[in-house]
């Protein structure tokens, strides 16, 4: 382990366990502090250890001094699935305690999380119901599992996201998250949001217009060009490496999840290991902010 890795979760633990806290327990408190779940999910994640039983066993031999208890796997596994709560608001909390948070631009988009790849681990499975067959556009490949849902600043800090089934339109989805946060979106003036054209509809940015929001997409053929897209195509390739972020570096499409709370989780834990990074990088003051380099070794 690295020592800018240990900086890293030194500081985030400091922040949790000053701002959130963790679950009042009644009785004995665990031996492992919430603060220190979620100081451990984070380096599972940057380090790419998917099992969770190889990374308690590496755990072990290399992070002792940061974690003096580790629960055995299946012990971790509860906790870290009943922390989801807890790991929603460490990212929230995160964001704000960055410079990025009052920021007014906003790039939204959707990407494929699989859950299973032949037909019988589609029929047998427990997200039966909730996940679904889509199709990604930007790969051209057909998938079962979920989209994730991302609004995040230009420099890659989660605003809003989301897990929901393919069937159901892209707009809807947007428009469910921004009425849940309703209060965050009140709290800012000429919000623009970056999409991609899935997210095209009069109806759509009528909506968008009620609540103070403009949104700017790429044009289609039949239209005229709309205002300030010259510059959309370099904006949107910023969520693109996002998305390759959490995929390419954090592991999105291996996270391992078989049930409904063992996705959520381990969606959320890729979430906010980037979303520590980054707010890890602005307190340093390091040149690019999105960069895991330093903490993925």
């Amino acid at each position: 382990m690295t020592t800018d890795l240990e900086t890293l979760l030194t500081a985030l633990y400091v922040k949790i366990d000053d701002e959130i806290g963790g679950t009042r327990w009644m009785g004995r408190p665990p031996r492992l502090s919430d603060s220190e779940l979620v100081c451990l999910a984070v380096a599972q994640a940057l380090l790419g250890h998917r099992s969770e039983a190889r990374w308690l066993r590496f755990s072990r031999v290399h992070l002792a001094g940061l974690f003096p208890y580790l629960p055995q796997q299946s012990g971790y596994n509860k906790r870290l699935r009943a922390a989801l709560p807890l790991v929603k608001r460490a990212i929230r909390e995160l964001a704000r305690d960055s410079d990025f948070w009052t920021d007014t631009v906003w790039i939204t988009d959707s990407t494929p999380v699989p859950c299973g790849a032949s037909r019988p681990t589609v029929r047998r499975s427990d997200l039966a119901g909730w996940a679904g067959y889509g199709y990604c556009a930007s790969h051209s490949r057909f998938f079962w599992g979920l989209r994730l849902y991302l609004v995040c600043t230009p420099t890659g800090m989660p605003i809003l996201w989301a897990l929901a089934t393919p069937k159901i339109d892209e707009r809807e989805v947007l428009a469910a998250m921004l009425e849940v946060d309703a209060e965050l979106v009140a709290e800012r003036t000429g919000i623009l949001l970056i999409s991609d054209k899935g997210f095209a509809s009069k109806a759509f940015e009528r909506e968008l217009a009620d609540m103070g929001i403009d949104l700017l997409r790429p044009s289609f053929k039949r239209e005229g060009r709309r205002s300030g897209e010259p510059l959309l195509k370099k904006v949107r390739q910023l969520i693109e490496s996002v998305n390759d972020t959490l995929k390419g570096q954090l592991d999105l499409e291996q996270h391992g999840g078989r049930t409904f709370e063992g996705v959520a989780i381990r969606v959320a834990q890729r979430i906010l290991a980037l979303a520590t990074g980054i707010w890890h990088n602005n307190r340093i003051g390091a040149p690019v902010t999105r960069s895991l380099i330093a903490y993925d070794h």
